[in-house]
């Protein structure tokens, strides 16, 4: 049985703004291998991919599937704006993905939020 204070998981979301539009950001390809690297680099198991762009001018979204959960992206060129979604459960940890993510996209600025997923509250019902 699952332990009330032990994390099943941890859901990292990553928001970067100021990404400069002639950087490879904006290549989808490079971006995609980008995230598989980095759910290398945070010990996860990639099992498959999608991405898809949407057209010339416009960003692109893309998520890669991994036996602990998932990586995924989705991107506002118009705006220098992405934002990543990192869930990861197991020995992979999705804080080992923010370097190689951010030396990609090169934001002026950041924000990393970390939620542990699974621990039990400390009463029946939270509304948040």
């Amino acid at each position: 049985m699952h332990g009330s204070n032990l994390p099943l998981g941890k859901h990292l979301i990553l928001e970067i703004w100021g990404t400069p539009y002639s950087l490879p950001f904006w290549n989808m390809d490079e971006a995609a291998a980008t995230l598989v690297q980095s759910a290398n680099d945070a010990k996860a198991t990639v099992l498959t991919e999608r991405w898809h762009h949407f057209g010339t001018g416009y960003g692109y979204t893309g998520v890669v599937i991994l036996a602990e959960s998932h990586l995924s992206v989705h991107t506002w060129n118009e705006y220098g704006y992405a934002a990543i979604d990192a869930f990861m459960c197991g020995e992979a940890n999705p804080e080992l993905c923010i370097p190689r993510i951010l030396k990609f996209y090169h934001p002026k600025k950041y924000k990393v939020n970390l939620i542990e997923r699974g621990c039990e509250p400390d009463s029946s019902f939270i509304f948040a």
